[in-house]
């Protein structure tokens, strides 16, 4: 009679079995499947997370704007578990708050939270940067593109627009730096960034046009590999709004 190894059925073998030397030693490395790695694929809660974000980041969902799952999945013709899913994962990057009913709304960026966004993308960012001018890893094309995006905006005085095109070129300044860590940080800071530069910062300091020329300089210093320069400028146009929320939050 065939063995149940032969036959290639499961052997129930509990702590303290005897049989589980015999079945090591019969089922040599050689023999036993080897599990090929499982590439990165984005699931459904990440589709819906997504979703989510760039409605607010475009100022489709306001901030204190109260998200129901079972509305979301509807409108999006999902279930609610990657519904939930993804408010727990948004709530988790700061874009959500939680809501005295055990709820979700947009987040409110106060004057001390979108400072504090500031105070950490200083301690991050111009140093990536400067990694990234240094290894001349910058897609140029594309940031250039992001800039041309971003002038168009400011003439449509479209500050959404302006604001996701922002978005894009800061983070082609660090998305390139070998330490993914600092990326994954500097994304959920460009998030809450983006929120607090449309619901706060633009609405008192309509400096739209003097940071769009800021980008062209930083751009030309990490294009050109100047990767001092380009940490010094980088660093002087985020302690500028730096300073502007301090004196406003001092007055």
């Amino acid at each position: 009679m065939a063995s149940n190894v032969a036959r290639g059925r499961r052997l129930p073998l509990r702590r303290g079995d005897p049989s589980a030397a015999w079945y090591t030693k019969l089922v040599t490395p050689e023999q036993a499947p080897v599990l090929p790695p499982l590439g990165r694929s984005t699931t459904r809660s990440d589709l819906v997370a997504a979703s989510i974000k760039s409605a607010i980041l475009a100022g489709r969902l306001h901030p204190d704007e109260l998200l129901v799952e079972r509305r979301i999945a509807d409108q999006l013709g999902v279930s609610k578990t990657p519904v939930r899913e993804a408010l727990i994962a948004l709530t988790s990057s700061g874009l959500l708050t939680p809501t005295r009913n055990r709820g979700v709304a947009v987040r409110r960026m106060r004057p001390e939270d979108v400072q504090h966004v500031y105070e950490m993308r200083m301690l991050l960012e111009p140093w990536a940067a400067g990694q990234v001018a240094a290894a001349g890893t910058l897609d140029v094309a594309e940031a250039r593109r992001a800039l041309e995006d971003a002038a168009r905006f400011v003439e449509a005085d479209d500050h959404a627009g302006l604001s996701l095109a922002n978005r894009r070129f800061h983070r082609l300044l660090y998305s390139t730096c070998a330490n993914e860590l600092a990326v994954r940080s500097l994304d959920d800071l460009q998030d809450l960034t983006a929120l607090g530069t449309v619901s706060l910062l633009w609405e008192q300091w309509p400096t739209w046009r003097t940071e769009l020329e800021e980008h062209r300089e930083i751009l030309t210093a990490v294009q050109e590999g100047r990767a001092a320069d380009a940490e010094e400028l980088l660093r002087g146009h985020i302690q500028r709004s730096i300073i502007r929320l301090r004196e406003f939050r001092a007055r």
